[in-house]
């Protein structure tokens, strides 16, 4: 497979990792750098010819460990020994995507990792024990007692405070959406670091402020989005709903990154839908 034929098939089960690495962190943002993360590792290996015979599968096992090292830099894993062989039944499928990420985060790291396997993506249990490096026993047991707890704690009612946030951070995201709201992205560019960065998830990385102006240039052509000051996963954040449409839902977001009043970073998740299942977000604007 050339190098051409591997990316498209990594572009291809983008959105079935994503569904993963989002579950086992607990957060569709850190799930998308989990995944990127991901990619990387893929590309290199390939790169000095690794080759595998089950693509996804080689995936999922290098994306379980980069989301296993992002937990414990976070000190967030947490590890059980799991023995027990417990009888559940899974959640309906149109259940458990409903469940929020931070709720699949409460589940220890094998009951974590063999729900989402096999009640998300389908695996098989021999399949979920070679990716996470268990016993096909221990992986039964895992999923079987992840299903219980995913149960109860689905039931639980939810946390629906506001997010909190600084007031400088509520003031600077406030401001930034009103500009955009407004059209005026001179001013925009006048709060540019140097040095900014521009993620367009899924699809291009520039650098510098000179490098991005053709970003808000197609912003600026394009008539049908509404922008909302709001916050998605407790981050302050721009939310781009589709005028043409309900505005129900975002059609996606915007997050940035600042140093005292300049922007080092935007990200935009644009050409990213999948990022939006499951995402916890509340309009405040």
């Amino acid at each position: 497979m050339n190098t051409g034929e591997f990316e498209d098939r990594l572009n291809t089960l983008r959105p079935r990792l994503h569904r993963y690495c989002a579950r086992m962190t607990g957060s569709s943002v850190d799930g998308e750098d989990v995944l990127q993360d991901t990619l990387i590792k893929a590309l290199r290996a390939h790169a000095e010819g690794t080759i595998v015979e089950n693509l996804e599968a080689w995936l999922l096992r290098i994306a379980h460990n980069a989301s296993l090292d992002f937990l414990r830099r976070r000190s967030r894993s947490n590890v059980v020994p799991l023995t027990d062989d417990l009888e559940a039944a899974a959640m309906p499928e149109t259940d458990i995507v409903a469940v929020g990420f931070q709720t699949f985060l409460q589940l220890p790291e094998l009951q974590r990792c063999a729900v989402i396997l096999k009640d998300v993506l389908g695996h098989s249990v021999e399949e979920i024990a070679a990716i996470a490096g268990s016993t096909p026993a221990a992986a039964k047991s895992a999923l079987q007692r992840g299903r219980t707890a995913l149960r109860q704690l689905a039931q639980a009612p939810e946390d629906t405070r506001l997010p909190l946030m600084s007031d400088a951070d509520r003031r600077k995201m406030t401001a930034y959406v009103h500009l955009f709201r407004s059209g005026d992205f001179d001013a925009i560019r006048a709060m540019l670091a140097d040095d900014v960065r521009l993620d367009l998830v899924n699809r291009l990385q520039w650098k510098g402020r000179d490098k991005i102006g053709l970003y808000f240039t197609r912003y600026a052509e394009e008539t049908k989005w509404r922008f909302v000051f709001g916050a998605v996963e407790g981050q302050p954040a721009m939310l781009v709903f589709d005028g043409t449409g309900p505005m129900d839902r975002p059609a996606h977001f915007v997050l940035i990154g600042w140093s005292d009043s300049r922007i080092m970073e935007i990200r935009d998740f644009l050409f990213a839908p999948y990022v939006l299942e499951g995402i916890n977000w509340v309009r405040l604007g």
